[in-house]
This record gives structure tokens, sequence and C-alpha cells, in this order.
């Protein structure tokens, strides 16, 4: 057994920040695709689009929207959450949640309360 097979993939009360597939969701990584399986809950761009990720990697996690429209409250409830020992990831569409999508105003407020954010790195469309 290697050493990181004992490491726990998530922790409680941290936010992931986690790249998803570009293109084909074979590419998501192992790290990735453990982290959402173990996380218990998922803050997505679209659940649409992601559900069938969260289904391929056998994930129980809760999935909330995240998006434009409630990125100011969600990013509330998620401090919360974290607060509550939850491990929450964030996803978005395709590649890594960053500078234009609602992944900036949540980690900016993870950030803000003290809270632990891990980026779990992949695909980008930078």
């Amino acid at each position: 057994m290697s050493g990181h097979d004992i490491i726990p993939a998530v922790e409680p009360g941290a936010l992931y920040v986690v790249a998803t597939p570009i293109g084909h969701l074979g590419d998501l990584s192992a790290r990735a695709a453990r982290v959402l399986a173990e996380v218990d809950v998922v803050a997505a761009e679209d659940t649409r689009v992601t559900a069938p990720l969260l289904a391929r990697v056998a994930s129980r996690a809760r999935l909330l929207a995240a998006h434009q429209h409630n990125e100011a409250a969600i990013a509330e409830r998620i401090v919360a959450m974290l607060g509550e020992a939850k491990s929450v990831a964030l996803v978005t569409d395709a590649g890594t949640p960053g500078v234009s999508d609602p992944g900036a105003r949540i980690v900016s407020a993870v950030l803000a309360s003290g809270g632990r954010v891990i980026p779990v790195p992949g695909p980008s469309a930078l």
C-alpha cells in the first residue's frame, strides 16, 4: 500500500476547487474522481452538466447550483457548511473554476472567513 492510499481524499471543513474534463469525461483525474466521490456537497455551475460526472464516479454528494444569479447567497451557504465540517467541491462545466465564473466569489468568501481552499488541478481553458 502506498502512502497516498492511506491519506483521506477529503478533509472536513475544506473547499476543493476541482478541475473537470473539457471534452471527454474519461479525462477526469484519479484524484478529482476520488474527491468528487467523497465530498459531502458539490457546488456546480450547471447541475445538468455535473450530474453525469458525479454518476460516473459514484458520488453521493448533495449537488448545489452555484451560478451568477445566486453566487452571493451560495457563497454564504458554502461558508456555513464548511463551518459545520462539511467538505465541499466546487466545479465548473469544463475546466478549472476561476476568474469568470461564480467560483471566484465563492473562493474569496471562504478565504475571507478563514476557511481552507484546496486546489485539485487538471484541465484548464486558459
